[in-house]
């Protein structure tokens, strides 16, 4: 989670960094779970668990209504998989950056955006040792597979600038059920649901 964080830190260190120049910024917090395909073949899926996620939109181009934006989704704790070894915990992790068509109407309480970008699922797996090294100690392993993003959301202001946000997110992942070369996962592909609650800063804020 301490690696979440930052990861995030970062995400707002380059919103913030154009918010500058843009019109629209919103940042939300949300919590949500993962649909995937059903278990077979001796795999299991990857559905269900409790996610939490931190994101940003910057509208940057707002007559256009054209923006950047990204965010890091990971469930809360380790799920147990079982192998001839023991039972394991893992734990995926989401990212991805996007470019963001996104609309807001203050008088009528209402806005949206949709997204399509690049970004990855990070498979971890936690042994229960610890190895260390120059960056310091990790008690998983961990790997990387490229994934295509595209998402959308529906925001509504219960007060102020402050709203609620369902959203829906696909994520189209490359060999996304190995994990060093071998199959883990029966699938590839996983949809995320989320409600995030957040603010808009905008001028007049």
């Amino acid at each position: 989670m301490r690696k979440l964080l930052v990861s995030f830190a970062l995400l707002l260190a380059l919103t913030f960094g154009t918010k500058l120049h843009a019109q629209q910024f919103d940042a939300a917090l949300g919590f949500g779970t993962v649909k995937a395909p059903a278990a077979s073949n001796g795999f299991p899926s990857e559905s269900g668990g409790l996610y939490v996620s931190f994101n940003g939109n910057v509208l940057l181009w707002m007559h256009h209504h054209l923006g950047i934006g990204g965010e890091v989704a990971s469930r809360v704790h380790q799920a147990p998989y079982s192998t001839s070894f023991g039972t394991l915990g893992y734990r995926p992790i989401f990212y991805d950056f996007n470019a963001v068509v996104g609309g807001t109407s203050m008088k009528k309480k209402i806005g949206g955006d949709i997204m399509a970008g690049i970004g990855g699922k990070n498979n971890r797996f936690y042994s229960g040792s610890y190895n260390c090294g120059f960056t310091g100690c990790t008690n998983y392993q961990s790997a990387n597979h490229f994934a295509w993003h595209f998402g959308a959301d529906f925001r509504y202001y219960v007060y102020g600038h402050a709203f609620i946000r369902p959203e829906a997110h696909y994520y189209i992942v490359h060999n996304g059920g190995e994990f060093s070369g071998f199959q883990v996962f029966n699938n590839t592909n996983a949809s995320r649901y989320a409600i995030s609650i957040g603010y808009s800063f905008m001028p007049g804020f």
